[in-house]
């Protein structure tokens, strides 16, 4: 095992040859395991591919079909949801957007004053909010979501239907199987 240079001491390690990303990861995977001694390539691996398509795709999503009409990835997770699932209350919403309830609160009123969702005070206790789509939320999510999907096959079109099928139930089993370890976040 290489030793890391302490503080002072020149590297002497060559610069890094020109690199992209699966490079990086092989590199990044040969560094940890012969010099630092980790032995969970194949995790760190899976993880960083994981998060380097999941920051593309919602990048792409975004600067393609979202901001163009002036809203942000986050501001369609909560009208998507709110679209599909509601009426349902913020605390919800938040769990299933996967966002803070000060993050839903925030976008709420932006989304409120847009005239897109409507808040109300929730039936079983007036402290709770209640979320709903207005008609012009409503016609918004059709029009956004049409473009959306049509992006989305494009991204998917490479897999076949079987591959595609089989990406979902590998995720689905990472994401439910999360319970085996401590996790921080949200659900």
């Amino acid at each position: 095992m290489t030793e890391v240079p302490s503080d002072g001491e020149q590297d002497a390690r060559q610069p890094a040859p020109e690199l992209d990303f699966w490079s990086f990861v092989d590199l990044a995977n040969h560094r940890l395991s012969t010099e630092y001694g980790f032995r969970h390539q194949s995790a760190t691996e899976v993880l960083l591919a994981l998060n380097r398509a999941a920051n593309i795709v919602t990048y792409d999503l975004e600067s393609s079909v979202h901001r163009p009409r002036g809203r942000s990835w986050s501001s369609f997770r909560l009208l998507f949801v709110t679209w599909l699932a509601g009426p349902l209350e913020s605390a919800k919403a938040a769990q299933l957007t996967g966002m803070s309830r000060a993050a839903v609160s925030n976008l709420t009123k932006t989304l409120v004053a847009d005239g897109l969702i409507r808040r109300s005070p929730a039936e079983h206790d007036r402290r709770s909010v209640r979320l709903s789509l207005t008609e012009r939320g409503e016609r918004e999510m059709v029009e956004v979501f049409r473009e959306q999907n049509e992006r989305e096959h494009e991204w998917t079109s490479v897999l076949t239907e079987a591959e595609q099928r089989v990406l979902v139930m590998l995720l689905e089993k990472l994401i439910t199987n999360r319970d085996q370890f401590e996790i921080r976040g949200r659900n």
